[in-house]
């Protein structure tokens, strides 16, 4: 016989009994929103990993575990008397409504629909309406902290920008790259370097680099992700040379040796960077 294919609320029957005291998990019983959040990140990483490799068997796996945060998050909530996993579902159904006027709105408001811009305008919106004074709120609140820093740089400079707070074109970014380069070398280069100052100057750095890839139309974070890979693919196939070269005295290898495998790989790969 067929088993029949499980539903949202047989996973949140699941998650009803694992948090039933006495009978449930004990480890389950024992988690709250703070010790469950690091997982909920580390699932969307390892949903989007699965999407960058285009592993769709892994995707759907990690899809699951995801969603069961959603669920995790939720039942505690409701353990609190704060909210249920329907209000879950009901908030962002309402939301995508509301957020799509051209789709599910009157024809007027299809008719009128101007592409640009048009989720953040709707956004803003609903915080200006939600605001009891609306000059209470900042140009870039709601830019959550746990973001990973480089995105979380490029989302603040995207809300300065649209107040006005931005450089008219690459050119003076690249100037304030060279600058901050030459604060970090000066920094360093101090008879008692100060490893607070050295960090500042690297945390500039970092933050007009994810500025210059937002000049560029670029996702700072895709791209480190990108130069991730390709380090990872060309040191792996280093390795492998090195060691059929008779490099079984290592590791650590002499830097020459490791320099010329790389470059070996470099220039097989027809690679520049």
């Amino acid at each position: 016989m067929t088993k029949d294919a499980r539903t949202i609320d047989d996973l949140l029957a699941i998650m009803a009994a694992l948090r039933t005291p006495d009978t449930g998990c004990p480890w389950d019983l024992e988690q709250t929103y703070e010790t469950i959040a690091p997982y909920t990140i580390e699932e969307s990483y390892e949903v989007a990993d699965a999407i960058s490799r285009r592993d769709f068997e892994a995707l759907k796996d990690e899809l699951g575990d995801l969603l069961l945060q959603v669920v995790y998050h939720a039942h505690m909530a409701e353990e609190d008397q704060h909210f249920g996993f329907g209000d879950v579902v009901e908030a962002i159904c309402d939301k995508m409504v509301r957020r799509h006027p051209h789709v599910f709105g009157s024809e007027e408001e299809r008719a009128n629909f101007n592409p640009e811009g048009f989720w953040e305008r709707i956004k803003a919106q609903e915080k200006t309406n939600g605001a009891e004074d609306d000059k209470s709120h900042g140009t870039l609140d709601g830019v959550p902290l746990a973001l990973p820093a480089l995105t979380r740089a490029l989302k603040l400079q995207n809300k300065a920008a649209r107040v006005g707070f931005d450089w008219p074109d690459m050119v003076p970014v690249f100037e304030k790259v060279r600058e901050e380069i030459g604060e970090l070398e000066d920094a360093t280069d101090l008879e008692d370097p100060s490893r607070e100052k050295i960090a500042e100057e690297l945390g500039d750095l970092l933050f007009v680099m994810a500025n210059l890839a937002r000049h560029l139309q670029l996702d700072p974070e895709d791209c480190l992700r990108n130069a991730n890979a390709k380090f990872t693919r060309r040191f792996i196939e280093v390795e492998k040379r090195v060691r059929e070269t008779g490099g079984n005295d290592g590791p650590p290898w002499p830097l020459d040796v490791l320099d010329d495998a790389w470059n070996a790989v470099k220039r097989d790969e027809g690679g520049e960077g």
